[in-house]
């Protein structure tokens, strides 16, 4: 039975309905078309069937009631259909701008050393060198327009990590990663630029379970992001990077076999102890173990009553998003924009790119697991 949830919107070309069963445990979300001129108009049609005539898609609420916040909950402003990258920067107030200042001589510092400031805070943000190319914010996307038009692509979020050091905006793609008929996974490109030296202007594949909302890792082999240097030919790489992101379909249709591979396999109690001990090793260094202790009965418990654990549970899917619920939810107490760094780029992405590599050895040689992964350890 169709549920009505949206009333009509004079500024979209669609309401969302509800959500459709079609065949036994499968979902999909129905709208109905408002635009009057369309031969459609009011007609109840998938989000496939929206598309085709490049409708505006809305946003369609989470079929999982008391679905976990998003680990960018309260950070990022959410977008009201930007039709282009520099729309959705001035939406979420990121269109500041960045310059370089040269560091008056010291002791240990090379003359050619620059400080890059904020011009309307006067925040220093980062220190770099004399070939550092600024790319200011309401220029760092403009290559991913051409997909926003083409309806191939919305704009969804955009926000800001620490004094304005990078910004971020999550795009949606069509459609979604359905695993096991009734666990989607909505696909997502995360868009980031940044202005403290430390990276480049990056967009990487973000999966993200629409159950609980964990990020997952795309852990295909680097093949899941593009990333372009603060170099005198930036300009060039922001439009090879458009031709790039084409391969994104083709990257999230291996992560559906995978995810649908991992959820389709049993793990056993044994196996589970084995996964998690083999993630969060002992630390030899260390007599005082109750932090390790908590990290795996923590992952353990997840996988037994974590959000949307029922549609998981006893598999190797299970398994992993029980590690990306704790690293998203769980696993830093510092302020929120730690958090979100740590779940995009640092320890929390490193902690599940290890368990979905060691989830995918486990697929193809279960005898391999624990002397394959207890080399390296994340913690």
């Amino acid at each position: 039975m169709i549920e009505h949830k949206k009333p009509s919107d004079s500024d979209s070309d669609a309401n969302f309905l509800g959500w459709r069963g079609e065949f036994p445990g499968e979902i999909s979300p129905l709208f109905n078309i408002t635009v009057a001129d369309q031969p459609l108009y009011q007609s109840t049609v998938s989000e496939s069937t929206l598309r085709r005539p490049h409708h505006l898609v809305l946003r369609s609420p989470s079929p999982y009631p008391e679905t976990e916040s998003s680990p960018w909950h309260n950070l990022g402003i959410e977008l009201n259909h930007p039709k282009t990258a520099r729309e959705a920067i001035k939406m979420a107030g990121l269109d500041y701008t960045v310059m370089k200042k040269l560091i008056e001589f010291n002791p240990g510092l090379k003359q050619d050393t620059y400080a890059t400031v904020r011009t309307d805070t006067h925040d220093i943000l980062g220190v770099v060198n004399k070939s550092y190319k600024l790319i200011q914010n309401i220029d760092a996307f403009t290559f991913f327009d051409d997909l926003v038009a083409e309806n191939e692509a919305i704009y969804e979020t955009a926000g800001v990590l620490g004094k304005g050091e990078c910004i971020w905006i999550l795009a949606k793609l069509p459609g979604y990663i359905n695993v096991h008929g009734n666990d989607m996974v909505n696909k997502y490109l995360l868009l980031t630029n940044s202005h403290d030296g430390s990276s480049h202007v990056r967009v990487k594949l973000t999966p993200i379970r629409v159950v609980c909302n964990n990020t997952l890792t795309a852990a295909l082999q680097g093949a899941g992001e593009v990333q372009i240097s603060h170099t005198p030919n930036s300009a060039q790489d922001l439009e090879q990077a458009g031709a790039m992101l084409g391969l994104s379909n083709y990257l999230y249709e291996q992560l559906e076999v995978m995810f649908n591979s991992m959820a389709a396999r049993k793990i056993t109690d044994g196996q589970l102890r084995d996964y998690v001990q083999a993630l969060v090793p002992d630390n030899e260094e260390t007599e005082n173990t109750a932090r390790t202790e908590n990290i795996r009965n923590s992952v353990l418990q997840l996988h037994e009553s974590g959000r949307g654990a029922h549609l998981a549970r006893g598999t190797w899917w299970g398994a992993f998003n029980s590690v990306a619920e704790y690293t998203d939810h769980m696993m830093l107490d510092e302020d929120s924009n730690t958090r979100l760094n740590s779940i995009w780029f640092g320890r929390g992405e490193q902690l599940k790119l290890k368990a979905f590599r060691l989830a995918e050895k486990m697929l193809i040689r279960p005898e391999s697991m624990i002397q394959a992964t207890n080399k390296a350890g994340v913690f």
